[in-house]
């Protein structure tokens, strides 16, 4: 589920190879060439790209990510169970030393990477089945990312080299990612521990290694121990509700002074925090801090991240949090409606896809104050209709 948010940054690699499309062989051999001008020994790279198939099942999934389209209450209840809750605090029990080991090294409470191996494979039970180097040579061959998914090949190669990937039966997720906390293989690379002090780091099989390498992973992204990183809060009647979303950070004592007032315990009120308002003023509402940040480094999904920072919570003690009565939103055809008109007016929604991301949720806002509507980027029939 992790949208490769880690490496967005990088650069296409040399001009010299074909980086997309073309004829399937010459792709692979311009990816064996550019391996050999890396420094790879001619034998390893060809056992490693030997059996290199494309993959039309990942091109499949690439292209569906419908559950993203749910709202943050009904996401939630999705993901969300008593029986994942009661495992989770299992989980917590069993592996007591490990959690212990991280909270000290790297500052991460256990309940943060216990929501993260729940989400992404229920706690280890299932990692994905596709073969992780033809999903990522597939992704590469395919013009729509290259950017994003060639440089995970060589570094795939790389642990191939280390003993810590096999090309034939290495198994993940359709972009790429391997192991209980399902990493891409750079990230392995940059942050890999043998947890288990076996000599090797096995995501898929050792439970130590995985929630280690998760937690060096989110320290490296800028984990501040300490410090919180989401709180629900609840929220006045009135006020102006074009200061939540992201992009809007400000003292936590300065939201307090709003009336916004935590659910459970205290505002940590020095640190900048942005008022989170999933489906708008009438809805659930957070605090997120700045740790909260690092979640978007996992996963671009802002209901994807809300979701796993609210579980993590209430794997550590905290209540469920209040639906409140939302105004009822738009999805589907009603949303691509909207993103279109959005567009028409000038505003940078990106795909038409019925999604609430980013862009839409800003340009929902920018259109509700304009209107003199309440400006709390929620779209709804009042608003489609108004424009």
């Amino acid at each position: 589920m992790r949208l490769l948010a880690l490496i967005a940054a990088l650069s296409l690699t040399s001009p010299a190879f074909a980086q997309c499309g073309g004829s399937f062989n010459t792709f692979v051999q311009g990816l064996k060439s550019e391996a050999a001008q890396k420094g790879h020994a001619p034998a390893a790279i060809d056992r490693f790209f030997a059996n290199a198939r494309q993959d039309p099942k990942v091109l499949a999934a690439d292209r569906k990510q419908g559950v993203f389209q749910m709202d943050f209450t009904s996401f939630a209840r999705r993901l969300i169970s008593n029986d994942r809750i009661n495992r989770g605090v299992s989980n917590g029990k069993k592996y007591n030393s490990v959690f212990s080991r991280i909270e000290q090294q790297y500052g991460i409470p256990r309940g943060v990477l216990l929501a993260f191996w729940a989400f992404e494979t229920d706690y280890g039970a299932f990692q994905g089945d596709f073969n992780t180097l033809n999903a990522l040579v597939t992704l590469s061959y395919d013009c729509r990312r290259p950017e994003l998914f060639r440089p995970q090949i060589f570094a795939a190669l790389e642990l191939f080299e280390h003993g810590d990937f096999d090309p034939d039966t290495t198994t993940g997720a359709w972009a790429g990612e391997i192991g209980m906390v399902q990493m891409l293989p750079r990230d392995i690379l940059e942050n890999g521990v043998d947890g288990d002090g076996d000599g090797h780091v096995s995501l898929k099989t050792s439970a130590s290694d995985a929630l280690m390498s998760g937690a060096k992973m989110l320290s490296a992204l800028g984990w501040t121990a300490g410090q919180p990183f989401l709180q629900e809060v609840a929220v006045p009647a009135q006020m102006d509700w074009s200061l939540s979303g992201t992009d809007t950070k400000i003292p936590a004592a300065q939201w307090a002074q709003m009336g916004v007032q935590p659910r459970h315990g205290q505002i940590a009120g020095a640190l900048p925090a942005s008022l989170l308002l999933p489906q708008g003023r009438k809805g659930p509402a957070f605090l997120a801090y700045p740790n909260f940040d690092v979640y978007f480094e996992w996963n671009q999904s802002f209901t994807y991240v809300l979701t796993a920072g609210y579980f993590a919570n209430r794997l550590m003690g905290a209540p469920v949090f209040n639906a409140g009565q939302p105004d009822t939103g738009l999805s589907g055809a009603t949303m691509k409606q909207l993103q279109r008109k959005l567009a028409q007016r000038g505003h940078d929604v990106g795909k038409i896809d019925g999604i609430l991301g980013s862009g839409t949720r800003a340009a929902v806002q920018a259109e509700q104050k304009r209107l003199g509507m309440p400006a709390d980027a929620w779209p709804t029939q009042a608003l489609l209709n108004r424009l």
